[in-house]
């Protein structure tokens, strides 16, 4: 049993630092890559515009369902009027981040995943190499450095979406006065709370992009499954492991925010 936990625990170690290999490698190959400019764009259009319709559908409805949850417990204890500061706190500092930073690993980090595999998978990327190109500044640089300013533009419009969502469902179907709502939000979030928002944004899409250009990169050592198999075992696995550093990453820079 021992034998097997080192065995275990080194396996974790080993692939921990692997993995912070390859985002520095990714970093610093941002120097040697040309055309990186191009290439960026058109990953914010990835993570960004081809996006835009899952954030929007959801915020508005997670923002409708706080304001009915949220009416109803303040209603006990006679403060309806607080429904504007329930809604807003939650949605900055912590549903807009996480919420939105899942959905766009479920749709951009599993596109991704998926992409990178079949790259691997089709030997594209040894392809590149062999022609003396940055596999890791072409494919994930641009990617990551992406990642890092669609994420918190695509929280901030959850945010903008959830609001209205929770105005919609406590003024409009539960007769909250909008003056009221609105005043609410405007003395409750402070530039703390939207720093908060914008750090763990930004810091979610760096990780979860980071993990899914991880798993597809390297999709061929799957010692289980091959071809299609591998490249789909890798975007499960880059999506699942996506989703719990974002809860992981939620909790520890929560802590240090409160």
């Amino acid at each position: 049993m021992l034998p097997l936990i080192g065995r275990e625990t080194l396996q974790v170690v080993s692939g921990f630092g692997d993995f912070a290999l390859f985002t520095g490698r990714s970093f610093r190959s941002v120097l040697h890559t040309r055309r990186i400019g191009r290439r960026i764009i058109r990953s914010l259009h990835e993570q960004g515009t081809v996006c835009l319709p899952v954030i929007l559908i959801v915020g508005i409805f997670t923002g409708l369902v706080l304001g009915l949850q949220g009416y109803h417990v303040l209603n006990r204890f006679g403060s309806e009027g607080l429904l504007g500061a329930l809604v807003s706190l939650s949605l900055v500092r912590e549903m807009a981040p996480v919420l939105a930073a899942l959905m766009l690993v479920g749709q951009a980090g599993s596109a991704l995943a998926a992409e990178l595999g079949m790259q691997r998978n089709t030997e594209q990327i040894v392809a590149l190499e062999t022609m003396g190109v940055s596999s890791h500044g072409y494919l994930v640089a641009p990617r990551l450095i992406a990642s890092v300013l669609s994420f918190p533009i695509q929280a901030a419009l959850f945010v903008v979406v959830g609001l209205w969502g929770g105005a919609l469902s406590g003024s409009l179907l539960l007769g909250v006065d909008s003056g009221v709502y609105w005043s609410s939000v405007e003395r409750a979030v402070e530039s703390r709370d939207l720093r908060e928002c914008f750090v763990k944004a930004a810091s979610f899409g760096l990780l979860s992009v980071a993990i899914c250009a991880y798993q597809g990169f390297h999709a061929d050592r799957n010692r289980s499954a091959s071809g299609a198999r591998a490249v789909s075992a890798a975007t499960t696995r880059a999506v699942v492991y996506s989703s719990i550093i974002i809860l992981v990453a939620d909790y520890v820079v929560s802590s240090f925010f409160i």
